[in-house]
């Protein structure tokens, strides 16, 4: 993970110290016209489909669909900014003689505050607050009747305060705070007693009958790095890269969880395009399985990195 780590670093921090400075030189400074509120929504539908029809190579008919709406609203003035945006998705997919499965599913707000006691300066005193989770059951395809994940099991907080710079900060921003909190929810409870996605499990007698209930919540206390930018990478093409690192001090500090978006947005024009992502994450709180000799039993594997990525066509429409 290590490794890992330092590729992750390096390539987010080279991109955000040399591309975005084609940007500045395109831009020319912008008389100030006193406080601002800027607010942008987008609603989106990407679609794919596969159909055959006496195709002698064989193949299996499918239709996707993806849903998701993107609302911000952000404040900014000489000396104070307040970012806010909200990210929901819902993705369903249905094979020929496979019940529908869902390929996306998110909820997600955040919320940052900065201030810069100097109007020249790059540096905020910043504040952060995020939030996700997920609006419906998860499971382990072909396996749907014991749900791996569900509304609020889990849910993710982060909460702290650290210094951000951004020239741009709207664009381009690096986050640091010495002194933030992870609380990770499993509000259901068949999965914080299996002590899912982190929480302490339940405690079992020899018979498997539950003598204490598994914890709800867990609660860390770290260190969070983020860093982010937005540019176009050629005309029409739109890239916007965001990196989340996080340790605990007190659970094996120094073992960090990844958080890697990586987005391209390829308009057609005002309303088609097309979008490819690639989803990172490195969680250590987030254990896998693997089956054992004994049918219905399995053993811990420890974690592992979980990768999602998604190509799609479809219309964009903002309001």
């Amino acid at each position: 993970m290590r490794y890992l780590l330092l590729v992750l670093v390096c390539f987010s921090f080279l991109f955000s110290n040399a591309q975005p400075d084609s940007l500045y030189l395109k831009e020319k400074p912008k008389k100030y016209d006193g406080p601002q509120w800027k607010v942008k929504n987008k609603a989106s539908i990407d679609l794919s489909e596969v159909a055959f029809v006496n195709w002698n190579a064989g193949g299996v008919n499918s239709i996707s669909g993806l849903v998701g709406l993107e609302s911000s609203r952000n404040y900014s003035d000489k000396y104070f900014t307040w970012r806010n945006n909200l990210v929901m998705r819902y993705g369903l997919n249905k094979q020929q003689s496979k019940e529908l499965r869902k390929t996306d599913d998110l909820i997600e707000i955040n919320s940052i505050m900065g201030y810069k006691p100097d109007s020249l300066s790059n540096w905020f005193y910043s504040a952060r607050l995020n939030f996700r989770t997920q609006f419906a059951n998860g499971y382990q395809y072909p396996n749907t009747d014991d749900p791996i994940s569900r509304l609020m099991a889990p849910g993710y907080l982060f909460f702290g305060g650290g210094m951000e710079y951004g020239r741009h900060i709207d664009k381009v921003s690096v986050y640091f705070s010495p002194v933030t909190l992870k609380a990770t929810f499993v509000l259901d409870e068949d999965l914080a007693n299996s002590g899912a996605f982190g929480v302490e499990g339940a405690v079992l007698d020899d018979e498997g009958n539950i003598l204490i209930p598994g914890k709800r919540v867990r609660r860390e206390l770290g260190i969070l790095v983020t860093n982010s930018y937005e540019m176009e990478v050629a005309e029409n093409i739109n890239m916007v890269n965001n990196i989340s690192l996080y340790t605990d001090y007190i659970n094996n500090f120094g073992n960090i969880d990844i958080d890697w978006r990586l987005d391209f947005d390829f308009k057609v024009n005002n309303y088609v395009r097309a979008r490819f992502g690639s989803h990172i994450r490195y969680d250590d709180d987030v254990k896998t399985q693997k089956e054992t000799n004994i049918e219905g039993e399995f053993d811990e594997a420890g974690a592992k990195v979980q990768w999602k990525q998604f190509l799609g066509v479809g219309f964009a429409v903002d309001f």
